[in-house]
């Protein structure tokens, strides 16, 4: 019985000391990050696309997601969403959320990095994006937080160094945001932009 006993203890202090690890690397992953690039369709929204009668696409977002991306711009923050594929739709949710920029139709993804990075005056391991397919991995690969989303395509799973809890369009956004502004201890900042409905 007391060997069972050590055992347990043992495989308890494991998991604490694994926890406080992943933490540790999670805090030193998002505090330095300044910029914010987010693929659209999976990311975004769940990855569906959805037709009317007339023929115009629709799209459909988390209202959490938005929060987040909002308060993260007014922190300074910039959050650019990078797509395959543009629209209108795209283009009023980023208007809605003080976006600062969408790129679209622009392949392959990373070919636009160095570009961001001149412009926004930060480095790339002060860069996180979220994605969510292979045309996401080589992007992933070259900034400094690569994300992806909790239900992304697994050779994008094996390129990231953050997986999400959430899937896409449920909330991973959120997350990551909250884990920025809480690494890079804006909290409280943030706090003083919630006085009445945003979005």
């Amino acid at each position: 019985m007391d060997t069972l006993k050590s055992w347990w203890f043992t495989l308890q202090q494991r998991d604490k000391k694994r926890k406080r690890m992943n933490k540790d690397k999670t805090k030193k992953l998002f505090k330095k990050i300044k910029l914010l690039i987010l693929d659209v369709d999976g990311v975004l929204t769940k990855g569906e696309i959805i037709y009317d009668d007339r023929g115009r696409e629709l799209k459909v977002f988390n209202v959490k997601d938005g929060l987040g991306v909002f308060l993260l711009n007014k922190l300074g923050i910039k959050t650019i969403l990078l797509t395959a594929k543009d629209g209108k739709v795209v283009r009023r949710r980023a208007q809605d959320c003080l976006i600062e920029e969408v790129i679209g139709g622009v392949l392959p993804k990373e070919s636009v990095l160095d570009g961001l990075c001149k412009k926004y005056k930060v480095k790339k391991e002060e860069v996180c994006f979220m994605g969510d397919d292979l045309i996401d991995v080589e992007l992933i690969k070259k900034v400094g937080v690569g994300v992806a989303v909790r239900d992304a395509q697994a050779k994008v799973k094996k390129a990231a160094c953050y997986i999400t809890v959430k899937k896409g369009g449920e909330g991973a956004v959120r997350e990551v945001v909250d884990l920025i502004i809480k690494h890079k201890n804006l909290e409280a900042e943030a706090y003083k932009f919630i006085k009445k409905p945003l979005l």
